[in-house]
This record gives structure tokens, sequence and C-alpha cells, in this order.
């Protein structure tokens, strides 16, 4: 991953020579810029490239993708063509999912598998839906986002802003409804489970449940905050992140 030119992944900063790549899957609706203030915390020591999904910003006039399976196995099949150096994944709610899916297909590569899975904001993946994955309607929609708060809630107040997320959102959310975790064998990797203590949808014991999907020791952190803790506690996040990839703390 020393030279990554992709329409997949964005590098915010000047990292390549970081001694590990963390792989950045965003939340429903949003984009690669959503890393860019932990990919500025963690240069140059940890080389960060956030996922950009089709129909977002740079890539808006590509068709969203309405599975996440499909996302993953998108990302995994671009991950195989570069060269490889130790990496970790971290996905923050629906980004939790597709870098867990991601992995799972990665596995069945002989390739040298993630040193770690950071999985934030998200419940375990099960057989059935959770109900906040199935929205039915924009106003209901628009309802839950503000309601979970963050970047994109801010960005609803504009017309002509709303306009343009609107399309990602649905099949974003469309895809989440629609996703059913399917029973295979845990992974091999460790994982570290991120959660805010106030998050509404995700209670702090449905967070760990995901440390059963994995044969490795696991972790499970919880930050003040809501859904969107990342970003009131990004320097604490970031200090976690740090730890748990073996890399040096900043003083």
């Amino acid at each position: 991953m020393s030279a990554m030119e992709s329409r997949w992944f964005r590098r915010f900063e000047s990292a390549e020579r970081g001694e590990i790549a963390l792989i950045c899957f965003p939340h429903a609706g949003g984009a690669a810029s959503a890393y860019l203030g932990l990919s500025r915390a963690l240069a140059p020591d940890i080389d960060v490239l956030a996922v950009q999904y089709p129909g977002r910003q740079d890539r808006r006039l590509e068709p969203a993708l309405t599975s996440l399976t499909h996302m993953a196995r998108a990302v995994a099949e671009e991950l195989v063509l570069v060269p490889q150096r130790p990496y970790a994944f971290f996905g923050h709610s629906m980004g939790a999912i597709v870098a867990y899916e991601t992995a799972r297909i990665l596995s069945e590569f002989d390739l040298p598998t993630a040193h770690r899975l950071i999985l934030s904001g998200r419940g375990a993946p099960s057989t059935s839906p959770k109900a906040t994955d199935r929205i039915d309607g924009d106003a209901a929609l628009i309802a839950e986002i503000r309601r979970l708060g963050g970047t994109t809630g801010r960005v609803l107040d504009d017309p002509e802003l709303l306009e343009m997320v609107l399309p990602t959102l649905r099949a974003d959310y469309g895809a989440l409804g629609s996703y059913r975790w399917l029973p295979g064998p845990p992974l091999d990797i460790p994982l570290t489970v991120m959660v805010g203590a106030s998050d509404p949808i995700v209670p702090v014991d449905e967070a760990r449940g995901w440390l059963a999907h994995s044969t490795r020791p696991g972790d499970v952190v919880t930050f003040d905050g809501g859904h969107f803790y990342l970003d009131a506690q990004l320097p604490s996040v970031a200090d976690a992140v740090r730890s748990v990839l073996g890399q040096p703390a900043v003083v």
C-alpha cells in the first residue's frame, strides 16, 4: 500500500512511510473526508487511507452501491492489487460492517491479514436487521440523522446540500436495511470495539458482542459522547488507536 492511487481511497496527510496503514470506512451518508481529522492526528506514524464509496464528493456522479457486501468486495478487490505492508481497519457505524465484511473476504485470499480490526459505533451483526436500519421515507430518515448528530445533520439544514446528500443516504440506509449477516468462521484478527457511552442506538453490551466474531482476545473502549463521539473526542480516539496499533503516543 505504499503507493495507492485509486478512486477508492483518499490520503489527506503525507504519511506514506508510516509503519502501518489504517484503512478507514465511513458511516452511512459519510465520505472519506469524515476521517480528515483522524488522519491529521495520526500522521506521520500511521498512514490513514480513507475509503471513498461511490456516490459522494468526487465520486458523486457514480451510482451509490446498495449492498454492504458489494461495497466490501469492491474494497477487498482493490486492496489485493496493491503492494502489501502492515495494515489495520477502522470502521464507524455502517463502516464497521463494511470493514468487517472486507476482512472476511480478504481472509479467503492468501494474503497477510489485518493487524487489527477497530469497530466503532455499531453493534455486532446478526441475521436480522436492526430496527434503526429500516427507515421508511425521507422524513423519517432526516429525523434519524438529526437524532444521531454529526456533520451530516448540519448539512440537512441547507436545502441544496440536502438535495445532494439524500440519494446517498437513501442508498446507504437501504443497504443497511437489507444487510443480513451470514454465519461463518470467526476472524483470526484481534478486535477493538469503540463506542460512545451515550450512543442512542448502540448500547455498550451490544457493541461488546463483536468480540465473539474473532478467535483472538479483544477489548472494548468507551468514550464520552453519543453516536458521533469521534468528533468531540478526537484526541482521545487518536491515542486509543495508537495504543491498540502499538504506536507511541504523541507527547
